[in-house]
């Protein structure tokens, strides 16, 4: 699929491979997490990652932060390469691509009271004063829901809900651009992951903010993303928007997960429900199509070559050679 120009974030045949080692430490393959991902992140969207466990999405978010160095590609945030910079000088523009960790708790230092863990970044990234730093604190503190007392308390003494909210304050005081939001509803009550999603809507609007939403959710990816990508063991195999992604799927894998849905006053759809059994072993990937040993439209030709992402429709692309039998007829 063609990168378009002029987005925020571009993906140019990102990279990601892990060493595989014996028990005597000796190289013996590749564990291709991200492999070969293209993508483009417009200015003020919510672009949704998918898929099942292991398939690379969080691989992904990581690795377009930085937190892991890619094994080939290129990564373009607002024009500048970003992919080999050194931390000196990524500085300016890793600060404006922020990353919440799908365990709120475990990113925040828990012998820091919440004060402090919201002033630190400013510290580091910024020459403002005590004053200054004390002011955008308690703002980004009142913005996302929070009261002024929370400052003297330390993370274990607040609700998980709570701490996704200081991980939220924690990066807002950056002023970023786009965040990376990896797993953000996992393990909360429903009433509170409503609470949340709509926490992120508004702050969206207030700071111009750009989301790529990481979930396995699909109900929830549904209702808050703009254009969804579906992955399977390092590769994205469908890439539209929401509504014509969940309308007409076109990939079978896509259209698999979709049938899983529940749907609040129907019966599970199960009739179309294909998926059989765990993906192949990702350092030993079968040749060609990756989902083609679960695939019930698999033939011989799969196995021959790896079928390109490509925009069959506008703003519609997936890489199956027979996505035109899996979408159902109107």
């Amino acid at each position: 699929m063609t990168t378009p120009s002029g987005g925020l974030l571009q993906l140019e045949k990102l990279q990601k491979y892990f060493p595989i080692r014996n028990v005597w430490k000796r190289h013996i393959g590749w564990l291709k997490a991200v492999d070969d991902v293209s993508l483009t992140v417009e200015r003020g969207e919510i672009l949704g990652i998918v898929g099942e466990s292991g398939c690379g999405k969080s691989t992904l978010g990581k690795t377009v932060m930085g937190i892991h160095r890619p094994t080939g590609g290129r990564i373009v945030f607002k024009g500048h390469d970003i992919t080999d910079l050194k931390p000196h000088q990524s500085r300016e523009l890793r600060r404006e691509l922020q990353y919440t960790y799908q365990d709120p708790g475990a990113s925040l230092d828990p012998r820091w009271k919440i004060g402090k863990l919201l002033d630190e970044p400013l510290v580091i990234h910024t020459d403002l004063s005590s004053a200054r730093r004390r002011e955008r604190v308690h703002d980004i503190l009142s913005a996302v829901g929070l009261p002024e007392g929370h400052l003297d308390l330390y993370p274990h003494e607040i609700s998980g809900g709570q701490q996704r909210r200081v991980g939220l304050a924690r990066i807002l005081t950056l002023k970023p651009s786009l965040v990376v939001l990896d797993e953000p509803t996992s393990g909360l009550d429903v009433s509170v992951q409503a609470t949340v999603l709509n926490l992120f809507l508004d702050l969206q609007k207030q700071f111009d903010l750009t989301y790529v939403f990481i979930s396995h959710d699909l109900s929830v990816v549904r209702m808050i993303c703009d254009r969804v990508a579906v992955m399977y063991l390092g590769k994205v195999v469908e890439l539209g928007t929401t509504e014509r992604l969940f309308g007409a799927p076109r990939h079978p894998y896509t259209r698999s997960l979709l049938s899983a849905i529940p749907e609040i006053g129907k019966q599970r759809i199960t009739d179309t429900f294909w998926l059989e059994g765990e993906p192949p072993d990702p350092g030993n990937l079968p040749s060609g199509c990756r989902f083609r040993t679960r695939c019930p439209l698999a033939a011989p030709g799969c196995a021959a070559e790896t079928p390109p992402l490509v925009e069959h429709l506008p703003g519609h692309a997936d890489a199956c050679l027979f996505s035109d039998r899996a979408v159902p007829e109107a």
